[in-house]
């Protein structure tokens, strides 16, 4: 077990300060108003007013000695009533031990027990650091710590994330002490070893102290529910049920949620609705959090039809909505298309007669701006976003980047602009991604309109903009620009690397740049780790994956590839019989751009690749027609890197 800190220094407000008035100037209150030691609860009003009107970091000392004199010390009782009193505040709890333990001695002594009510007002603030110092205090002072103690310690920690520290002090429970876990403690830790990923230790717990006589409840086995969930271990959460049959508890709603939101990292949506059956079958009632979780796991697998029977069973029943559920449903519309379905659901979020389904906020209007701006439709987008600003919801940064884009897409760069502008003027200043936004505008961009959109990206990241040019000019070197390149980024977050690159190299061919610009920059970008996974290479077949590239560099990654199996060839090393390459395999009209400018390409420059009957959005090509066709065209400008 690693060892526990030392005692740090307790703060300056723990001390005492020496006799006068009360902060503000104000007479302490006479004595005759002090409590005797069999003080009640309605007799310590006066002390518990008096101590509610000090500040939070005040120091108590002088208003206690005024309530409790030498020859009339707080009793057990008394104490335990002003720190439950105090218990929000965190401070005035340590300020009023520090004042008894002050105190001569015998004429207040401390036990466990009020020590362990201190230490539950610094879990409740979350103040661990306080809290662990208090521990190793009562440690250093030979008080011992009891359950109480421990389960109040380890539960802190965890409410603080300190989860090395939860696993510290109950090893310390075992090892130093021998005190043994009650059911918080065995809960609370069973869930920090999970969330440390520990698995073996938890099931191992489990056995243990299952064995001691320990009876789980919900929350103990909502923890291994949530464990195995995320692991899509299904034996596991059989196991879970079976443990909880034996101990007779039946699985409520908290059980079900913790394996459903646990499901939906591991991407099982069969796993998913089938637990969601057995559970209206076991007479479980859904929430709304269980059907958004339903929802947003439908929705990454593209059940869209499923996620939305979700939402008609919940009218049905009247269940309460909240935002959450219906943002949820509102995005998986949009990622799957589900235009009419999704408006229908905003039409029900806007009707005031519908008290039931909760009224559109930002994310709302968001999502919906987004479905819009995916299906290319700019004015519907840009009326509901000029109807989100009216309705005094202030857009967020997401509605804005949507807005840029599908303006960028329809050609209506100057209204773009004006979005873009306004924005600024309330304050809006954009991020990585909305940068990326205009990059892509850029790119779609033609003669002046080039240079409006560059002048405003030039207000906030001016590098962009120094790269563009550079890019432009033949002058300049690979060096240079892997120079500059590699400075953009470095400060920009790696969500936008890639989106990026994919925008610079779009701009390259849609400008006219020198023509070997589109293919150094994609090289540069896969030097970087930018595209380090679009191929895959097996014996028998060599794939390239488009589906995180743009169209521009899907196209100079396919050339690029050309070249590189033509090197293969001629350095006469072993090729596959098998080529494909993949675009994805969406259906909906959102998403067939790259599979159609993919095709088109193809067709193009003449490429014996066919569509699979086998794949959507994969195209083969065998290794003799594509040697023949590379010996014939790789001369051509329009292969030739």
């Amino acid at each position: 077990m690693a060892p526990l800190p030392a005692a740090a220094a307790a703060p300056a407000f723990l001390f005492l300060s020496p006799p006068g008035k009360l902060p503000g100037g104000k007479p302490r209150l006479k004595p005759s108003c002090a409590a005797s030691t069999s003080s009640s609860s309605s007799s310590s009003q006066p002390l518990l007013r008096a101590i509610r009107a000090l500040p939070d970091a005040a120091d108590l000392a002088p208003t206690l000695h005024d309530f409790f004199p030498p020859a009339s010390p707080p009793s057990t009782s008394d104490a335990l009533l002003l720190l439950n009193y105090l218990h929000p505040s965190w401070r005035k709890s340590l300020s009023l031990l520090c004042w008894l333990r002050a105190l001569p001695d015998g004429a207040f002594p401390l036990d466990t027990i009020v020590f362990n009510v201190a230490l539950k007002s610094l879990r409740a603030a979350r103040q661990w650091p306080q809290a662990e110092r208090l521990a190793l205090d009562m440690l250093a002072s030979g008080v011992p710590l009891d359950n109480i103690t421990y389960s109040t310690l380890i539960t802190a920690a965890r409410r603080c994330r300190q989860f090395d520290k939860a696993v510290e002090w109950f090893e310390r429970m075992y090892a130093s002490d021998g005190v043994l876990p009650d059911e918080v403690t065995y809960s609370a830790i069973l869930d920090v070893y999970a969330q440390l990923g520990m698995k073996e230790e938890v099931l191992a717990l489990f056995d243990r102290a299952r064995g001691s006589g320990w009876k789980p409840d919900h929350v103990a086995f909502a923890v291994l529910a949530k464990m195995f969930g995320e692991a899509g271990d299904y034996d596991g959460i059989q196991f879970v049920f079976k443990e909880m049959r034996e101990v007779g508890i039946k699985p409520n709603i908290f059980v079900y949620n913790a394996l459903l939101e646990a499901l939906g990292k591991t991407g099982k949506p069969g796993l998913a609705r089938n637990l969601f059956e057995e559970m209206t079958a076991e007479g479980v009632e859904p929430n709304a959090r269980t059907l958004t979780a339903l929802a947003k796991i439908y929705g990454r697998a593209r059940w869209g039809r499923d996620a939305l029977q979700l939402w008609e069973q919940m009218r049905e029943k009247k269940l309460p909505a909240d935002n959450i559920l219906c943002n949820t449903l509102l995005s998986m519309c949009a990622d799957v298309g589900l235009v009419g379905e999704a408006e229908q659901l905003f039409s029900e979020m806007k009707d005031p007669d519908l008290g039931d389904v909760p009224k559109p906020d930002k994310w709302s209007y968001t999502a919906m701006i987004n479905i819009y701006g995916s299906s290319g439709d700019a004015d519907r987008a840009l009326q509901l976003f000029a109807e989100m600003v009216e309705s005094g919801i202030e857009p967020n940064i997401m509605s804005y980047t949507i807005v840029i884009q599908c303006l960028g897409k329809a050609g209506r760069i100057q209204e773009a602009v004006d979005v873009l502008e306004a924005g600024m003027a309330k304050g809006l200043k954009p991020d990585d991604r909305l940068c990326g936004c205009l990059l892509s505008v850029v790119a779609l961009s033609s003669g002046d309109e080039t240079e409006v959109i560059l002048a405003c990206l030039e207000k906030v990241r001016s590098n962009l903009v120094k790269l563009i040019r550079m890019l432009g000019d033949a002058r300049v070197g690979v060096e240079d620009l892997r120079v500059e390149l590699k400075g953009i980024l470095n400060s920009a977050a790696p969500e936008v690397r890639r989106p990026y690159c994919n925008c610079l190299i779009d701009i390259c061919r849609n400008h006219g740049y020198p023509s070997e610009r589109a293919v150094e920059l994609f090289r540069l970008a896969r030097h970087y780790g930018l595209y380090s996974k679009i191929h895959t290479r097996k014996e028998e077949e060599w794939s390239l994956d488009l589906r995180s590239l743009s169209v521009g560099a899907a196209k100079t990654a396919f050339d690029d590839w050309m070249k590189t199996i033509r090197e293969h060839e001629e350095e006469e090393e072993a090729l596959p019989q098998t080529f494909s390459v993949y675009t994805g395999s969406s259906t909906h009209k959102f998403a067939q751009g790259l599979a159609t400018a993919v095709a088109s390409h193809l067709e193009q420059v003449g490429a014996p690749f066919r569509a699979s009957d086998s794949q959507l959005g994969s195209f083969i090509s065998s290794r003799d027609d594509l040697l023949s066709w590379l010996h014939t065209t790789m001369s051509s400008p329009d292969v030739a890197v």
